[in-house]
């Protein structure tokens, strides 16, 4: 069969990352297209991932309605050409609109509750709408839930191993021994069009000073320049290397849902701090105490209290805690290599669209 998937973020790239390999070894074509957006081009090239870039980047809603635009309409003229027998993305505007024009399958897979111009852009367009059974929306018929977070298609242990050299390669002026307890803090950019009206920390160096005073080393990733005097506590790893930093971390401490999540699932204490609250945050807080999170009133001091005092804690029930959540929550990427597989048939038979529940 052949399969479009389209790219618009940098965590679209590690969710599709395996499912991309695993379709093309069954012996399926598989057409990656992307937008430029942050360092998604940057990803697609360094695993090594064919892929043909549709459109620019942005840096407002407006610009945003301008490349969305010429990207659907190129995405349309290349997938008219490939007739493929799936479309399928997260979010999926692109995706469910133009698979809707060519009478293909579309298929969405999303977690993001409170990004309404998506869902509502894309959803009454798609066929099968996949989302983790902790989302908090119930959209019709054609939802298919599962046990699992997006995250658990590229960190579960059958697709990731971390790797300790990532300790080695760091370029911050931090000099990490092997048993130094060290936080990463991932501040946002809040430029997202579902994080418009929201902020974020005021000040990085209370931060640095709090955490440092609780024993750790400090690695900032921050999306935009930090204080000239925090520059060297900037974070400068490849892209593709993240993931193996958040792993050894003893603490996260996230303005961003994403990166929270992922250190979640990997064992290491994360703190989400951020007013926007979501289904898999809550469920990662209130389930599995692998992620704690702070949304509401003075949520900076209290969110940097609880990174500190995970810093400075004696005992260690991560790895039981993470144990647990790997026995309950499954292996996402071959969730979606059955949905691709499983809704591609169907346009060949009957032109109805099966949707199961994994869970």
């Amino acid at each position: 069969m052949r399969v479009v998937i389209t790219i618009q973020h940098p965590g679209h790239v590690h969710f599709f990352r395996h499912p991309i390999e695993e379709l093309r070894e069954r012996g399926h074509e598989i057409h990656v297209f992307a937008r430029e957006n942050d360092v998604a081009v940057e990803l697609l090239e360094a695993y090594g991932i064919d892929h043909r870039v549709l459109a620019g980047s942005s840096d407002s809603l407006v610009s945003l309605a301008a490349v969305q635009a010429t990207y659907e309409a190129r995405l349309l003229r290349h997938a008219r050409r490939i007739d493929p027998d799936v479309i399928t993305a997260i979010g999926g505007v692109a995706a469910a609109h133009v698979a809707s024009v060519l009478g293909t399958k579309s298929l969405v897979f999303y977690d993001t509750e409170h990004a309404t111009l998506i869902t509502r852009l894309g959803y009454p367009f798609a066929d099968v709408i996949c989302t983790p059974s902790c989302y908090r929306e119930e959209i019709g018929p054609n939802q298919v839930t599962y046990p699992g977070y997006h995250e658990l298609a590229y960190l579960h242990p059958d697709r990731f191993e971390p790797d300790p050299t990532v300790l080695e390669s760091l370029e911050a002026d931090v000099d990490l021994e092997p048993d130094d307890p060290f936080a990463v803090v991932r501040l946002s950019s809040w430029e997202a069009s579902h994080d418009v009206g929201h902020g974020g920390f005021e000040d990085p160096r209370a931060i640095v000073e709090r955490l440092e005073a609780a024993g750790a080393d400090v690695l900032l990733s921050a999306e935009g320049e930090p204080p000239a005097d925090l520059e060297p506590y900037q974070l400068e790893t490849s892209p593709d290397r993240l993931h193996d930093l958040l792993s050894f971390a003893d603490v996260v401490l996230s303005e961003g849902a994403t990166t929270a999540a992922e250190a979640a699932v990997l064992g290491t204490p994360s703190v989400y701090v951020n007013p926007l609250s979501l289904g898999y945050t809550t469920e990662l807080d209130a389930e599995y105490g692998l992620l704690f999170e702070h949304d509401g009133e003075n949520r900076h001091v209290r969110g940097l209290e609880r990174a500190a005092s995970i810093v400075e804690r004696t005992d260690d029930p991560w790895r039981r805690r993470r144990e647990r959540l790997l026995d309950e929550r499954i292996d996402v990427t071959a969730f979606v290599v059955r949905q691709v597989e499983s809704l591609a048939r169907t346009r060949t038979s009957d032109g109805t669209t099966p949707a199961t529940n994994a869970g």
